[in-house]
């Protein structure tokens, strides 16, 4: 025998293979002698064979160098024939089975770059109030979406949609639910999108306003924070937020937070930061610089119709590079009692003392 057929013990490994083919031939095989599996044994396999079964009884028997139980092939009382839909197989080691599909693969192949961008083109979304307003302002955005049984009714309008849209959708229980939003904050919805790319500065210049105000954000991440930020934004009339990652904008928890008003914001990117403010500067807008202690009190602070609010976290303030941008810098006054106000709380009274002077 080839060595190249031995296994660690030095011995074939031998499958045992159900056989359709075999079975219904050897079931309209009677007086033709041996069945085609037993022809395929060796004589020397065959004995084999017989004394396993023989001496075991109970149907099984081991093949030499194998430890495993295998079916045994039965015996024809009768004709000492083997009337079995087993066949064995012996192949090497390292050798694969080769499988006859007639061209069609039970796996589709899946390029890992193609997944990998995918995957960073989408996001997912949830929350009533933010799913709502999604559907109403970019339907064509959803990829797939998941409700709970309660929540469809009020979801009938967008369910119809998909339907007629063919977008999968999925009524699942809560367990489900929070596995596929990956929250449990998820309000009974959860939408997969395509996310939205952010805008150049010169793409959101293109058609001037005359009272404008954008909202520019320094290393501001905490998706809460952004939420609540972006939830004043829409209602102060903010068109733009500058961020130096747009995508941020469009993560779960912020779309929740901002309970439908992330629809109503451009994002706009501002990889450069300093670049970005001078060319906003350039186009007419005042830069406002703010700080919890420096500055003209907001109380006292005219402010332009045309505004960029530079904020920070308020752990830091703005940084150095940041702050001497200014065209004119104000402070929230209060009573000294904290260091700061949190930065969605400062972002909220800024706009309202804004709108309060150029929009009410």
């Amino acid at each position: 025998m080839n060595d190249a057929f031995s296994g660690k013990n030095g011995k074939v490994k031998v499958m045992y293979v159900r056989s359709d083919d075999g079975r219904n031939k050897n079931k309209h095989s009677a007086g033709k002698g041996r069945s085609v599996n037993s022809a395929r044994l060796s004589r020397e396999d065959q004995a084999k064979v017989r004394n396993g079964h023989d001496r075991r009884g109970a149907g099984f028997h081991r093949s030499e160098g194998d430890h495993s139980r295998r079916p045994a092939l039965s015996r024809s009382a009768d004709r000492g024939s083997y009337d079995s839909p087993w066949k064995t197989v012996s192949r090497a080691p390292d050798e694969e089975p080769a499988f006859d599909h007639g061209g069609i693969s039970g796996k589709s192949f899946i390029d890992p770059e193609q997944l990998r961008r995918q995957r960073a083109e989408e996001t997912r979304v949830y929350g009533e109030n933010a799913c709502q307003a999604l559907f109403a302002s970019r339907p064509d955005a959803i990829v797939r979406a998941w409700f709970i049984q309660s929540i469809t009714p009020r979801f009938r309008e967008a369910l119809r949609w998909m339907a007629a849209n063919r977008k999968t959708y999925h009524v699942v229980d809560e367990e489900e639910l929070v596995k596929a939003s990956g929250t449990e904050h998820h309000g009974g919805v959860c939408f997969l999108i395509k996310k939205r790319q952010g805008l150049d500065a010169q793409t959101y210049l293109k058609n001037p306003l005359a009272t404008d105000c954008v909202l520019a954000l320094e290393e501001v991440g905490n998706p809460h924070n952004l939420g609540a930020i972006v939830r004043s934004c829409a209602h102060f009339g903010v068109n733009g937020v500058l961020l130096q990652d747009p995508a941020v904008l469009e993560s779960g928890a912020a779309v929740r937070t901002a309970e439908g008003g992330a629809e109503h914001i451009k994002a706009i990117n501002a990889d450069d930061f300093l670049s970005v403010l001078d060319i906003f500067r350039q186009a007419g807008y005042t830069i406002v610089t703010t700080s919890s202690h420096k500055g003209t009190a907001l109380a006292q602070a005219k402010l332009p119709a045309k505004i960029v609010l530079v904020l920070r976290q308020e752990r830091d303030g703005l940084s150095d590079s940041a702050w001497q941008q200014g065209d004119m810098s104000i402070s929230i006054g209060g009573t000294g009692k904290v260091d700061s106000l949190n930065v969605s709380v400062a972002t909220g009274i800024l706009l309202a003392d804004w709108w309060r002077q150029n929009q009410a």
